[in-house]
């Protein structure tokens, strides 16, 4: 009987494993997908999670593969409303990292146990001091127990631990395009900017090796037709005089935005982290950072846990309000950004971009700067 079960193994479930499997506890990770994913999604790591994974010497690591992003800038019809200076900021980390994400579950995923694949866990329930876990494994049904149970599955477990619309769940309208391209060369390198006019918002960010990630809003009744949609992409890219870099762009991937935030983390000893407790908008770049400072402070009251044999229920409590509190800022944060990146008519884009200079004039600037940073969370 592991001391701990960890199901999932991306970035956030891997985080928690390689951790507890450095500080000696028995863990393992069960995985229901046959390899690790490969495509780019979140990728940007922000200083609270720097400072949090140091010691350990994952920071390192993953600066060793980063850019480092010191600033942004809104921009509109390619004049600058405002610039939100990361570098100014009084942190340890004064600045974004970006990287791909297959390189940050890689890095994250050092001195973690080699996760089961294949095998979906289709139930947890408490048992006699313990976890009993249901799951297949290949096609054949197992059943074994543990300690502990950590759901780190992203919203697609969500259900193994609550019970159906126990989280309030709130699918936005708003549908995005986005894409990785090997830009070379660039007059932005090193800079993060964010392109908002009539159209909507097209971000555009450094990545390694003369890399770049864009991600454009789209109407979300357009066709969804792969050529259609690279082609919507291209387009807004060209719009925001970014030519260049559209000669590069070969594919498109769609998708969604959904909030969701889960009041309670813990039943017993069932603990969930990650997506599958709190699911906010990707634009701002939150979420896999939220699931990572989840891991990170979970994993030392993991290990009281497990070499005492009590709970540290005390301190459990304090770590669930605390990250369900900065799920919330964070949220708040992501409807925010979501609102201010749709289309708008010409006046409204117009009192936007006033209201945008306003906020990013230099004093409320670096709150923009802290807010984004992620400067709220209670972990930071």
């Amino acid at each position: 009987m592991p001391d701990v079960l960890v199901v999932g193994a991306g970035p956030v479930g891997m985080l928690l494993a390689s951790d507890l499997s450095r500080r000696g506890v028995d863990v393992e990770v069960y995985e229901k997908r046959p390899t690790a994913g490969a495509g780019s999604r979140a990728i940007g790591v922000h200083s609270p999670v720097l400072a949090a994974l140091e010691p350990s010497g994952v920071t390192e690591r993953l600066l060793a593969h980063a850019v480092r992003v010191t600033r942004g800038e809104a921009r509109s019809d390619g004049r600058v409303l405002g610039v939100v200076r990361f570098d100014e900021l009084s942190r340890r980390f004064p600045f974004v990292a970006t990287l791909p994400q297959a390189k940050t579950e890689e890095v994250l995923a050092e001195g973690a146990p080699e996760p089961l694949r294949g095998a979906r866990v289709t139930s947890i329930a408490p048992r006699d001091g313990a976890v009993r876990v249901r799951a297949a494994v290949g096609g054949r049904p197992i059943e074994l127990t543990a300690r502990i149970v950590v759901v780190a599955t992203g919203s697609s477990g969500r259900d193994l631990a609550y019970r159906p619309g126990a989280v309030p769940t709130r699918e936005y309208r708003d549908r995005y395009l986005m894409t990785d391209a090997a830009t070379g060369p660039h007059p932005d390198d090193g800079v993060a900017v964010v392109h908002l006019d009539r159209r909507g918002v097209l971000e555009s960010f450094p990545l390694p090796d003369g890399g770049r990630r864009f991600v454009a809003w789209d109407q979300p009744d357009a066709p969804d037709d792969p050529g259609a949609q690279l082609a919507r992409l291209r387009t807004a890219i060209i719009a925001r005089g970014e030519g260049a870099a559209a000669e590069h762009v070969e594919h498109a991937t769609a998708f969604g935005v959904r909030r969701a935030i889960a009041p309670r983390l813990r039943n017993g000893r069932i603990l969930v982290i990650g997506d599958a407790a709190h699911e906010v908008s990707p634009i701002g770049g939150q979420g896999l950072n939220l699931g990572l400072l989840d891991a990170a402070t979970l994993a030392p009251l993991l290990e009281t846990w497990v070499r005492s044999g009590e709970a540290p229920d005390a301190e459990l409590r304090r770590w669930e309000r605390e990250r369900v509190a900065s799920a919330r800022t964070a949220g708040a944060l992501a409807t925010m950004n979501t609102s201010l990146g749709r289309p708008l008519p010409a006046v409204l884009d117009r009192a936007r971009r006033l209201a945008l200079r306003a906020m990013l004039s230099r004093g409320p600037a670096r709150l923009f700067a802290h807010a984004y940073a992620m400067g709220f969370d209670r972990s930071a």
